[in-house]
């Protein structure tokens, strides 16, 4: 639609100064003040379509135009009776700066689709709600005015008479944000689970804190996290070691704050004071949606280092039922780093596991790390009580967010396969779906193998 508009756009500056051309500039002032307007109901007219979608995305453009059409009649009614000319040179330099604003403000519909969200096939509609929890125990190490650790949450659920659904937790990956997957939460909700999506300030791309200030990323933080995507020899360092251990402790400390909040918060039936939200209205809907939730039954998953966390507190924590890493190293199994290589917990993973992974990544790191350490996702799997594995051909490390429908630019730059994701993930949403209802709900077969060909159960 961004294109569309701005090739209209386009043609309109050019037949505006096509019929003005070598014209007295007062009628260059009238014809100027009758495109604006004819541009800015146009945009208006778009913008009000139901299948247009996400509507910020032309915001700026029509503020643009709104002022462009306000400032062109106002010079109309001050010139319109001026007997000079207005020279080709201008008019043409007008021209060229009018389709380059236009351009510039319609930037974000150029960048972003209509994407609102995936068909979901569950009964249930499904309802969002937020609060911020604040863990008093910790200090916010990314600033230095002495205020506490605080760690949105995000509550997809089912609207209506839904009862005892289980809890799923998930964490977006680096630099990522708490909707990263929410085609997944909905689907989830949508059948019965009350999904928590949470955010971590100064790791998630921008949240928001109890100030209602937007925390954006740490950019040192982004900037290490990509100089080790972009590693090209597979060798882990020491000094990767320590900083992934740095990040996997605060992430850990994150999700074990929030899932504690939430059980003691479902046990008491009663919001404490680490619970912030915008109004009382928002604190009895966030006690109903624990009312409907089974703390007895938790499932962790995640993207990247999101899918990372959810491994190792699958492992540490002993109320947790089955995990899902999507597409992510599991950093938690690595304990030690001695002789120049990394040491993995020897314990087998004591719960039901499902790795997600593109196959390229899974088959690069398992064939070309250069210091012939094992690769860590393997050998926890090898040594699982109870693990699965698909590998996707076509897929790269974004195509396991929806970032590839909402933005399938972006997607490309940080990384988009050949996979069609209007296909691919409603079908990767299905196997999470269909595992978290075996393990969490005790419901229907494990039938894994019948959507890969790249596929490894143990």
């Amino acid at each position: 639609m961004g294109v569309i508009l701005f090739a209209v756009f386009t043609v309109m500056e050019i037949l505006l100064a096509v019929l003005s051309c070598t014209k007295y500039r007062s009628l260059w002032y009238r014809n100027r003040t009758f495109f604006r307007g004819a541009e800015f109901i146009l945009m208006l007219i778009v913008m009000l379509l139901p299948a247009t979608g996400q509507n910020w995305r032309f915001t700026g453009c029509l503020i643009i135009l709104g002022i462009r059409l306000a400032i062109s009649g106002i010079t109309y009614l001050i010139k319109r009776g001026t007997s000079k000319e207005k020279t080709t040179a201008k008019m043409i330099v007008s021209t060229v700066m009018s389709i380059i604003l236009i351009g510039f403000s319609l930037f974000p519909a150029f960048i972003f689709t209509g994407y609102s969200g995936l068909k979901t096939s569950g009964q249930y509609k499904v309802n969002e709600i937020q609060a911020i929890l604040t863990d008093n125990s910790r200090l916010e190490t990314h600033e230095n005015d002495g205020s506490n650790r605080e760690i949105p949450v995000h509550f997809y659920y089912p609207d209506g008479d839904a009862v005892n659904c289980p809890l799923v937790l998930f964490a977006h990956g680096s630099f990522g944000y708490y909707q990263s997957n929410s085609s997944l939460y909905a689907e989830l909700a949508s059948n019965g689970y009350v999904v928590a999506s949470i955010d971590h300030p100064y790791y998630a791309f921008f949240t928001k804190d109890t100030d209602g200030k937007t925390i954006i990323v740490d950019f040192d933080f982004m900037q290490t996290a990509i100089n080790m995507q972009n590693s090209s020899d597979f060798t882990e360092t020491e000094e990767d070691y320590n900083t992934t251990c740095e990040w996997m402790s605060l992430r850990t400390a994150d999700e074990n704050f929030v899932l504690d909040t939430i059980k003691s918060a479902k046990n008491s039936d009663s919001l404490n004071m680490a619970w912030y939200t915008e109004t009382d209205d928002v604190k009895a809907e966030i006690l109903s949606v624990l009312e409907m939730t089974d703390t007895e039954k938790i499932g962790l998953t995640g993207h990247s280092i999101g899918g990372a966390t959810a491994v190792q507190l699958g492992r540490e924590r002993d109320d947790i039922t089955a995990v899902i890493d999507i597409d992510g190293t599991m950093l938690g199994e690595e304990i030690s780093f001695n002789d120049g290589k990394l040491v993995y917990n020897p314990e087998p993973y004591p719960i039901p596991i499902l790795s997600l992974d593109n196959a390229n990544h899974w088959e690069s790191y398992v064939d070309r790390l250069s210091d012939g350490t094992e690769y860590v996702n393997k050998y926890l799997l090898d040594n699982a009580v109870d693990s699965r594995e698909i590998h996707f051909d076509g897929t790269e490390h974004m195509d396991f967010t929806d970032l590839p429908l909402l933005s399938p630019t972006l997607a490309k730059m940080l990384g988009k396969g050949s996979v069609d994701s209007a296909e691919f993930i409603p079908e990767m949403n299905s196997i999470i779906l269909n595992y978290f209802n075996y393990y969490l709900k005790g419901a229907g077969e494990l039938n894994i193998e019948s959507w890969n060909i790249q596929t490894a159960e143990k």
